[in-house]
């Protein structure tokens, strides 16, 4: 490598890095080098020496590169005075002290992006970044730090607090950067009200300091100098109110906005109508009422909204076109208007007084759905069987409504659910928390639940077999079939679906052995067969021996074996005793053994005179045998001759 080089980047390259690695004679090599890259490596031992020789360096990125036995490095780094920009996101520095961890790099006085998020660093934020006078970027989202906010100069343009344990009131002192665009401290513990400061910052483009207990006001009047913000959000703070008059045209474009759970004064924001780059809009449960505002429906593309939990009435045909997720509770039938929604891609109407019958075109409309939830509604009629259609459908939710008929076997189509290939779209990039009922609780999954594939149509009224088919879906991880009226036996086949993690078939009318395969889910901690007409002895092995609680079995009277209590005599049928047993067995023997005797007797009579007749008929035949036999005699005398001789002779030498 030549001195002349000045950008490296050895992203994910599984290096193992010490002072006796390839990298050891990094400091001459790359003399000159100033943007260095060794993102997802792997540190062993102490942090190596030679990076102190490197002080041309100005960018150095070792994010997601485990620093656990690595102690002096930040001694090392405040060695090289040259660095502006450093990136320690998930080094797996837990449990230690951020003062601690910044008095070892107040040296960087240089210092202009640092990153130190997703470390669970602990304590609270030390009154030395103030030493740090060139900082521009300061990232310490997701640890545990604790306290209040102190002050921060300098010339701030970024700064992220969010997702920590940090509490008392946000600093008036927060006014004074007035170059911050970006301000974030959600999920914290802050309470007060938001600071009349924070709205002189006229450079402001992401304010969000949502699931707090902030409380208070905000008028127009605090928003005016906003015009450069894009991204709004102040959700779940019950004791914030939103006042402003309807005819309020705001200074700014936003594209993402979420008031949830606030209170918002005079009815729908109808100032939302000069919104025309807005591509994500929260409104849940914040006391709105009334039907949708008619200009509504003219509105470009969002790709997500969410009015749920509201007071909105009356037909969603005012829904603007292009919408990808929606979630609104209204007290109708599903409209034919979201057919025109053929972009959708998670249909989250769950928890509303929804009803009538669930339309066909549901599947044959809205290609690219992958979560379809109803959870919760009055909806009658069937499945619609065009779902199977949806290759990214990877959640079927339809719980606790009045749905009758069969299951579909098309459902075992579900490609999302048979292969990981599928789905994983809109979801990967989403914050919002979706619901479902896994392992018997209600878990609300925020930036995992794009990996859960999961059929929930409990609490229904479905009858008939369980579909076969179903255990096709290898990649499904939770089934739930419980309290409908579905009959016939568990399918024998049901340990192929190798990735289920929950599975509940209790409340119906299952009858049957429980299949040998089911021991075969190797990833199932959560189990519930109870009160069906199951028989039989319980299959143990592998996952079913941590599954040890008898309630998974109740209400299966002819069951039998561990966990439960009742012993099975009889594997295969446990309701009969042991005499009961033996003298049905001795029945059933009777018959059996008279006619083993008559077929014994009439197998040796048909053989014995088979060959009488043969020889009597077949002269040749006759002299054959005899000549056969008179051989065969004379061959055993000289054999027994010539025995007896040696043996005599051997005696006699003795």
């Amino acid at each position: 490598m030549a001195p002349s080089v000045k950008l490296l980047s050895l992203f994910d390259c599984g290096l193992l890095i010490d002072d006796s690695g390839s990298l050891r004679n990094l400091s001459t090599t790359l003399s000159n080098i100033k943007h260095l890259n060794l993102r997802e490596n792997i540190f062993t031992g102490k942090f190596p020496y030679y990076f102190q020789n490197i002080t041309s360096l100005q960018f150095l990125d070792l994010s997601s590169s485990p620093l656990v036995g690595a102690s002096n490095f930040a001694n090392l780094l405040c060695k090289i005075p040259s660095l502006l920009e450093l990136y320690l996101s998930h080094c797996n520095l837990k449990e230690t002290h951020l003062s601690h961890f910044l008095h070892n790099l107040t040296t960087l006085s240089n210092i202009q992006h640092l990153d130190l998020s997703y470390n669970g660093l602990t304590g609270p934020i030390p009154e030395s970044l103030k030493k740090l006078k060139m900082l521009q970027v300061l990232d310490l989202s997701d640890n545990g730090l604790t306290g209040p906010i102190p002050t921060f100069q300098g010339e701030l343009t970024e700064l992220d607090l969010s997702g920590n344990e940090l509490n008392g009131s946000i600093p008036e002192t927060i006014g004074r950067l007035a170059a911050l665009t970006t301000f974030s401290v959600s999920h914290n513990k802050l309470s007060g009200t938001i600071p009349v400061s924070i709205w002189q910052l006229s450079k402001l483009r992401s304010l969000v300091v949502s699931y707090n207990s902030l409380e208070g006001e905000i008028y127009e009047s605090h928003l005016a100098n906003l015009s450069m913000l894009k991204k709004f959000n102040v959700g779940s703070n019950s004791k914030l109110t939103l006042n402003v008059s309807r005819e309020w045209l705001p200074p700014f474009q936003l594209r993402y906005i979420d008031l949830s759970s606030c209170k918002i004064e005079n009815g729908f924001p109808h100032w939302l109508r000069n919104q025309r780059k807005l591509q994500r809009l929260v409104l849940s449960n914040t006391t709105i009422s009334g039907p949708l505002p008619t200009w509504l429906r003219k509105m470009p593309i969002i790709l997500y909204m969410d009015l749920s939990h509201n007071n909105l009435s009356g037909p969603l045909t005012n829904l603007p076109n292009g919408v990808l997720n929606v979630d609104i509770s209204m007290g109708c039938e599903l409209p034919v208007e979201l057919w025109n929604l053929s972009f959708l891609e998670v249909l989250d109407l769950g928890d509303n007084a929804f009803c009538g019958k669930l339309p066909e075109w549901i599947g044959e409309k809205t290609k690219l759905l992958q979560v379809f939830r109803l959870h919760k509604n009055n909806f009658t009629g069937g499945v619609p069987r065009s779902l199977y259609t949806n290759i990214n459908l990877q959640i079927l939710d339809v719980a606790h409504n009045s749905i009758t008929g069969a299951i579909p076997h098309c459902l075992g189509e579900l490609q999302a659910m048979r292969n990981s290939y599928y789905g994983l779209g809109f979801g990967e990039h989403s914050e919002e928390g979706l619901i479902q009922v896994m392992k018997g609780n209600s878990l609300e999954y925020t930036n995992t639940w794009i990996y859960v594939k999961n059929i929930d149509l409990s609490s229904n009224k479905f009858i008939g077999e369980i579909p076969v088919e179903l255990t096709t879906l290898s990649e499904l991880v939770g089934l739930n079939l419980a309290n409908n009226h579905l009959s016939g036996g568990i399918p024998e086949d049901i340990g192929n679906m190798k990735a289920l993690n929950s599975l509940d078939l209790s409340g119906n009318e299952l009858g049957g052995m429980i299949p040998p395969s089911i021991a075969a889910l190797t990833f199932l901690s959560y189990l519930n067969l109870s009160n069906n007409n199951l028989s039989g002895q319980i299959p143990t092995g592998n996952q079913l021996q941590t599954l040890i609680d008898p309630s998974i079995y109740v209400g299966n009277k002819d069951l039998c074996g561990p966990p439960l209590p009742k012993n099975c005599s009889n594997p295969d049928d446990p309701t009969i005793t042991p005499n009961k047993k033996n003298k049905k067995y001795e029945a059933a023997r009777e018959p059996n053994k008279v006619w083993f005797y008559v077929d014994i007797i009439c197998g040796s009579a048909t053989g014995f005179w088979g060959v009488i007749v043969v020889l009597i008929l077949k002269k040749q035949w006759r002299h054959k045998l005899f000549m056969f036999a008179e051989e065969s005699m004379d061959k055993i005398h000289v054999a027994i001759m010539v025995r007896v001789n040696k043996m005599n002779r051997g005696r006699g030498a003795i």
